[in-house]
């Protein structure tokens, strides 16, 4: 492997900035990795490399390099508009589509001087944890080729294991940053939301869907995070705490931390090896001078809540197919559509109301805690042939979406929360889910980094890579 590939993003953003690497130089190292890793994981799904190439060099003209992510190589998640790359959101209706406009988010990371050199693979229309669509097939685990790599940011977690980029970007609905950062041992973190404008109009619609970081580590996580997040003029529903603010991450001290730890939030079942990594991960922290308790927050009425509203956003999403585009959606978005065109005023209303509820339990339960830990994910990563689980530990999974609650319950209680590498159970990755109070994103950084400091996990390369 290339030595500069091996670096962090910081290391390598220092590196450009003291001209000790030129632009060039990374990029061409990056591209290097994906034409030897690439053709056995199928993560970056569409590339930019001759535009890529033509940015280094006027980088590398620029004498004043004062972006955030100057010279840093970047991939898209396939669901971001990428203005003159192809954006296919996974599905064949759009499989020549070349949007003309960025994303908001995409002209913040370009504003900040990262080099898009490509769009990483997706789920169709994002739908599930698991990364395969006809345009472009499935993504391999790097770990277990053969093996899922979660999603629907799967493209991102295994671009970023391999080391064919040092940070990407994705969106989380269900766990769709966290999950494949489970399965490919590295940093999926899901802020609070109203961090990260969705359109240059803010979080329009829904809280639910947000926008955020990966990376290797939780530096490099935060260094994108402070790209990414902050607050925009005329925009509705934003934290005003500006994004470079999160750019600079100082460890918790763990000795006085109120850590809550659950292996299953007391009533999901979670398959044996993954609870067992989990444990060892709680007593590595005390062996380390923490304290933990076993205690969860209730939980019980999460899933079904975000169930109602997902399946309510996704009939907003897909009711107005015709009939010859709902031909080429798959069978669970379907599902999903239909679930939500059946569902009455008063189950909205119900699920709101409930959402609101587990909201203040959680408020409720970090007055005593700082700190919550639980899985990303119940499960270890399936053959890649599985379209999705339906049996954890003889619990019967009723849907494609249920077999992620460990993910989609703190998705409807707001809270941030990021996948930590936690440890391997048959030479697989599992990730740790460490969730903090609503806006409490800079202090879970914090407290993420103090315990990467004493796991080291994410230092283990897939044998691909």
């Amino acid at each position: 492997m290339n030595e500069i590939v091996k670096l962090s993003a910081i290391e390598l953003r220092d590196l450009i900035g003291s001209n000790k690497l030129s632009c060039v130089e990374v990029l061409e190292a990056y591209i290097s990795q994906y034409e030897r890793v690439n053709p056995h994981v199928n993560a970056i799904v569409t590339t930019s490399f001759d535009q890529a190439i033509d940015i280094a060099k006027l980088h590398d003209s620029i004498k004043e390099k004062n972006g955030a992510l100057w010279g840093l190589p970047i991939a898209h998640k396939d669901l971001a508009r990428t203005k003159g790359i192809r954006t296919t959101f996974g599905s064949v209706l759009f499989q020549s589509n070349i949007p003309t406009e960025d994303d908001f988010f995409i002209t913040r990371i370009k504003k900040e001087g990262a080099i898009c050199i490509g769009k990483t693979n997706s789920p169709e229309f994002g739908a599930g944890s698991h990364t395969f669509n006809r345009v472009f097939g499935a993504t391999h685990n790097p770990y277990q080729l053969g093996h899922t790599c979660g999603g629907s940011s799967g493209g991102a977690a295994v671009a970023l294991a391999t080391r064919m980029v040092p940070i990407a970007d994705g969106g989380d609905f269900g766990g769709s940053l966290r999950n494949p950062a489970a399965f490919c041992n590295v940093v999926g973190f899901r802020p609070s939301p109203g961090r990260i404008p969705n359109s240059a109009y803010g979080n329009l619609g829904s809280d639910l869907p947000t926008l955020g970081p990966m990376a290797r580590s939780i530096d490099d996580v935060a260094l994108l995070f402070s790209a990414m997040a902050g607050p925009v003029d005329g925009g509705y529903g934003l934290l005003d705490t500006p994004g470079h603010s999160f750019a600079a991450v100082e460890p918790a001290d763990i000795s006085k931390l109120r850590i809550a730890f659950t292996p299953d939030f007391g009533f999901l079942p979670v398959d044996r090896g993954v609870e067992s990594v989990l444990n060892q991960f709680a007593d590595l922290i005390e062996t380390n001078g923490g304290h933990v308790d076993l205690v969860a927050p209730n939980l019980v009425d999460a899933p079904d809540t975000f169930q109602t509203l997902r399946a309510l956003e996704f009939f907003n999403r897909f009711g107005n197919f015709s009939a010859e585009q709902k031909l080429e959606l798959k069978e669970t978005i379907i599902w999903n559509t239909n679930k939500g065109m059946d569902l009455t005023i008063q189950e909205v209303q119900k699920a709101r109301q409930m959402r609101a509820s587990l909201i203040q339990r959680m408020k409720d339960f970090f007055n005593d805690y700082d700190l919550l830990i639980g899985p990303v994910t119940q499960v270890l990563p399936f053959p890649i042939e599985t379209e999705w689980v339906k049996e954890i530990r003889g619990v019967q999974m009723q849907s494609y979406i249920e077999w992620m609650s460990a993910c989609t319950c703190i998705s409807v209680v707001s809270s941030p929360a990021l996948s930590l590498p936690a440890g391997f159970c048959k030479g697989m990755p599992v990730g740790a889910q460490l969730i903090a109070p609503v806006g409490a994103d800079r202090k879970l950084l914090s407290m993420a980094k103090a315990l990467e400091s004493i796991t080291k996990y994410a230092e283990k390369y897939p044998d691909v890579a």
